[in-house]
């Protein structure tokens, strides 16, 4: 009884120390110290979305989170009054404005707005082109939809800073969004793993069992009286293969894919509408 008890206390000292490991951590050493450092303009909000304060509160999160990950994270905003197309306006603004947090011209990720004709488009220049390819900017654009297309802009853009932030740190090839990553998943089999460890150790505190079905078995007396196979029927069914018909990528009415700007820099990419 004893040992259980001790068990009982392991396993809470258990439990505790995976909650203490599995608490979701700060996005960003700007957060976790709460305070935002502004540095240098990486929002251009030329279609006027966001009020003043909205506006500092964000710049000064895509340059803390951006100095973290050694990238610059960009959002640009017109009412396009060219008629331009959005990733047109996308390689024009990297060609002309040359950001970068190493250099000009340097490793940038960029969001930009179309208002007028409610477009969207993000690429990834130099280090974000590898850690933020085509597929990773899909999946950021998906997530930002639907703030987009609420009006909800400072929403928006405040996940797609901290989303492309925790992006940037995972290995190219790797889905940040896999329920591997997912901290409840990983405390959930934490405390199934110590459970059964626990309970399998519990169990055998108590001594094995020596009795089993052979200790009162006649073996001279036992035996199989009779045996009988008899077939019933045979049962055939048919499944309809679906067939692949091809499709565009990203979800939401976007993909597009990255390309080169006319200053020859190569960049990964995703368009959508909201």
């Amino acid at each position: 009884m004893k040992r259980v008890k001790k068990l009982a206390v392991a396993f809470t000292v258990f439990i505790l120390m995976v909650l203490a490991m599995s608490a979701p951590a700060k996005s960003s050493a700007a957060s976790a110290t709460g305070s935002l450092p502004e540095s240098k303009q990486l929002i251009y909000d030329e279609a006027g979305l966001l009020g003043q304060e909205a506006y500092q509160t964000l710049n000064a999160l895509a340059n803390a989170n951006g100095a973290e990950r050694e990238t610059d994270i960009i959002i640009y905003t017109t009412d396009n009054p060219a008629n331009s197309d959005v990733k047109e306006l996308t390689e024009r603004f990297y060609d002309e404005q040359a950001p970068g947090y190493d250099k000009a011209h340097g490793n940038a990720v960029i969001l930009t707005v179309d208002m007028r004709n409610r477009g969207i488009y993000l690429a990834g220049f130099y280090k974000a082109e590898t850690y933020l390819d085509d597929k990773r900017l899909d999946q950021i654009r998906n997530k930002i939809t639907p703030e987009l297309t609420a009006g909800d802009y400072e929403a928006a853009f405040r996940i797609y800073i901290e989303t492309a932030y925790r992006y940037l740190d995972f290995k190219p090839g790797i889905n940040p969004d896999s329920l591997l990553f997912n901290g409840w998943f990983q405390l959930a089999v934490s405390l199934g793993i110590g459970g059964a460890v626990v309970g399998i150790m519990a169990y055998r505190s108590g001594g094995r069992v020596t009795v089993h079905r052979h200790t009162y078995e006649d073996k001279g007396a036992s035996g199989v009286l009779a045996k009988r196979d008899q077939y019933i029927r045979t049962t055939v069914t048919k499944q309809k293969i679906q067939r692949n018909n091809g499709g565009g990528s990203g979800g939401l009415g976007g993909g597009g894919g990255g390309g080169r700007t006319g200053g020859g820099h190569s960049h990964s990419g995703s368009r959508g509408s909201f």
